[in-house]
């Protein structure tokens, strides 16, 4: 299938999902996530949940990177040239919801890319080599080719299953890792 197509098929299948469905996956994904990861004096980029998307929750996620003494760091859109500009998050206060319904940091220390450790990745679908489809306009690409070379990108999955992507670029940036209902992909090995 082309991206496009696996855009519109896991859009739709997310908003099947009923609220129960949605949280009790949320957290069965952050339950592995937090068992995998030491977050400890780690830099770490969190997406926050576009809630109308129906996208995982993170804030467990967000939360656990405080309590283990890392740096939470969150990103601010810029549509005029799909850019992330990255903020080091330490209050609730900093955040806005914004006219797409991303809540961002409006305020904050900022960071550069070449600093974070880890980088967990939105999706909507992803292939068994690692390869996502997101919403299609390359945010997160751009961020990830900033990243030091040692960086881990990750996916976190509402579904457990992959897709066949018809129409991949070469620009598009595989992940190391991918969290799932059913567990962690590494597609390192």
């Amino acid at each position: 299938m082309t991206k496009a197509e696996i855009r519109q098929l896991y859009k739709a299948k997310r908003a099947q999902l009923s609220p129960y469905d949605l949280t009790k996956i949320s957290a069965q994904i952050q339950g592995f996530v937090l068992d995998y990861f030491s977050f400890s004096s780690k830099f770490v980029s969190i997406f926050l949940p576009i809630e109308q998307q129906k996208e995982i929750s993170t804030y467990g996620i967000l939360e656990d990177i405080l309590l283990k003494g890392g740096y939470p760091i969150l990103s601010k859109a810029n549509f005029s040239d799909h850019s992330l500009t990255l903020y080091h998050y330490e209050h609730p206060s900093q955040l806005e919801i914004s006219s797409f319904g991303i809540p961002e940091p409006k305020h904050g220390r900022t960071i550069l890319a070449s600093k974070l450790d880890y980088v967990f990745v939105p999706l909507l679908a992803v292939n068994s080599a690692g390869q996502r489809v997101g919403y299609g306009k390359g945010f997160y690409d751009r961020l990830l080719k900033q990243c030091k070379p040692e960086c881990l990108f990750i996916g976190l999955h509402l579904f457990d299953e992959f897709v066949s992507i018809s129409d991949l670029h070469e620009a598009d940036i595989p992940l190391h890792l991918c969290f799932t209902p059913g567990g962690v992909y590494d597609f390192r090995k």
